[in-house]
């Protein structure tokens, strides 16, 4: 989706600058919610839930699945979509963001300068810090929607008001150690195997 994106968002020289990147990535981040993350996150958090319970009832994968889809309907599998598509979102935009400045930063006046792997690595985990401070209270909202406990919030608004009332600003940054330490790493890999898989398609697939 970002490739679309930003295959026609380029300038004449194709490069493309940070404020389109963030818009690029924005786009990337809502299709990413929609389509994958929402009704994954969703049967991940309502497992861990079961699994933590006093009395699971949660079998395994697929019978936990086809629990939540006949108790619930599809949807089930969809809760916190708002929150989802706002955490996502915003993660991608701020991703994007930063490692399309950097890009540009480090390229100066040659949008075609190779980078280095490891290059790519440093911005990429730089990339994932930003998106962790950024938006670390969407995921606490997001995770508090699908959880066994979403039927307390009335919506994404809700809930985000009740976390403020009853656990203070300091639980909209509960996690954001052990997910800065995993996502710095993550986002790193990812944008090294990405760029490194796209040097190789544009050797062996030739376009205009």
């Amino acid at each position: 989706t970002f490739e679309f994106l930003s295959n026609h968002m380029r300038d004449a020289q194709g490069r493309l600058d940070s404020t389109r990147g963030l818009l690029c990535g924005l786009g990337a981040g809502v299709a990413e919610a929609v389509v994958v993350v929402c009704p994954m996150e969703t049967i991940k958090v309502k497992f861990i839930h079961d699994q933590t319970s006093p009395n699971p009832k949660y079998r395994g994968f697929f019978h936990g699945v086809r629990e939540i889809v006949r108790e619930q309907g599809l949807k089930g599998t969809y809760q916190g979509l708002t929150a989802t598509v706002l955490k996502q979102g915003s993660n991608q935009a701020i991703r994007f963001f930063v490692m399309t400045s950097l890009r540009n930063w480090y390229r100066g006046d040659n949008p075609n300068k190779p980078m280095n792997p490891l290059i790519t690595g440093v911005f990429g985990a730089i990339a994932g810090a930003a998106s962790v401070f950024g938006n670390t209270p969407l995921d606490v909202i997001k995770t508090r929607m699908q959880g066994l406990e979403a039927h307390k919030y009335r919506n994404t608004w809700d809930c985000g008001l009740q976390i403020l009332r009853k656990e203070g600003l300091k639980a909209f940054y509960k996690g954001t150690v052990p997910r800065l330490g995993r996502v710095c790493l993550d986002v790193a890999i990812v944008f090294v195997i990405y760029d490194e898989v796209v040097k190789l398609l544009n050797k062996v697939w030739k376009t205009d």
